[in-house]
């Protein structure tokens, strides 16, 4: 084998193995947008005030960070925060408010995560799925617990057909 031909072989080789450490060495993942956050609040607010709620709603992204409140002129600061306080628990533990509530119950094992500093155990948190990934959650409050789980599920439905 020529020299010239050895140098290009090692080259090669050395640009194949940066490759690959570059591929396994990198994390990709969906996140959810400003555009799909305004909707999904949008509708959430919407249905609570079309059943006659005034409440608060709050979308955050996948890092639980919020990226949308949104408030009915009626609704209190103690809702606005206990939305978002929904929607931090719900992506944080990637399941509804009133999945983890149930689960975390006095008297169950994981009782104790109900101290970690910003969850809140109320139905009205429902995460936002693509695929297996939790890419964020909605959280809704200000009506009953019933009705604000169900405001947030709307919330969450509003966007399902753009996360596919």
């Amino acid at each position: 084998m020529s020299f010239r031909l050895k140098i290009v072989a090692a080259c090669g080789a050395l640009a194949l193995g940066s490759s690959a450490y570059a591929a396994t060495g990198t994390i990709m993942w969906h996140d959810l947008s400003l555009d799909l956050a305004k909707m999904a609040a949008e509708a959430t607010l919407a249905e609570c005030q079309a059943n006659g709620f005034h409440t608060a709603a709050v979308v955050v992204d996948r890092a639980g960070v919020v990226l949308v409140t949104l408030r009915d002129e009626r609704a209190t600061p103690q809702m606005m925060e206990m939305a978002r306080r929904k929607a931090y628990t719900a992506k944080m533990f990637r399941r509804t408010t009133k999945d983890w509530a149930e689960r975390t119950r006095d008297g169950q094992d994981i009782a104790p995560q109900r101290d970690l500093e910003d969850v809140l155990a109320l139905a009205g948190g429902v995460p936002i799925q693509m695929g297996d990934e939790t890419i964020g959650a909605v959280g809704s409050s200000g009506s009953s617990l019933v009705q604000d789980d169900a405001c947030a599920h709307k919330g969450v439905a509003a966007i399902a057909n753009f996360l596919k």
